[in-house]
């Protein structure tokens, strides 16, 4: 995976989660007796419900009636959504759907080893994102090139065993210990 994709893998990886999340909340929990919501057919929905669930318009009636209830929950909090993380979320929606089954499977790996992480790991791991994104053009240009001069299987063996305080340079301030 090229350098100038890791921003995108992780910005994926994190907008991926509450999708993720909301397939497997499809059952409720076990012991869980929560009275189930009744079905609300799409016909029955506001036109600001129907506006923002447009994507959900064809199955609506056919998910089940806790889903609907959620997706609703989920509606409301769309519309507190200020415009520009409106606009962002869409962003990545729809970078979601321009995906091949296979970059969507190798997203949802790398989001399983990041949930994986211990939260110091994590932690790590957003400084050196956070570090990337202050990156010079030239800066990230000669990452990129010392990522193409690697063979793909010299890639996948960087990725598989990349650390979070791998990909990136040392935080300004810090210098490798000498030997």
């Amino acid at each position: 995976m090229p350098m100038r994709r890791v921003p995108f893998v992780l910005a994926l990886l994190l907008a991926a989660g509450a999708p993720l999340g909301a397939v497997a909340q499809d059952r409720p929990p076990p012991g869980a007796d929560a009275p189930m919501p009744a079905p609300r057919p799409w016909s029955a929905l506001t036109a600001d419900e129907k506006d923002i669930l447009s994507p959900l318009a064809r199955d609506w009636d056919t998910f089940p009636p806790q889903r609907q209830s959620r997706m609703l929950d989920k509606a409301q909090r769309w519309r507190g959504l200020p415009p520009e993380r409106r606009a962002e979320i869409r962003d990545r929606i729809a970078r979601w759907q321009q995906m091949t089954p296979q970059e969507r499977d190798e997203a949802r790996r790398n989001r399983q080893k990041f949930q994986d992480l211990t939260p110091e790991q994590r932690a790590r791991l957003h400084d050196a994102f956070e570090r990337f994104r202050t990156l010079t053009p030239q800066q990230r240009d000669a990452l990129v090139d010392k990522w193409r001069d690697l063979t793909p299987e010299q890639r996948r063996d960087a990725v598989d065993h990349l650390g979070p305080n791998d990909a990136l340079p040392p935080p300004p301030g810090d210098h490798p210990p000498r030997p």
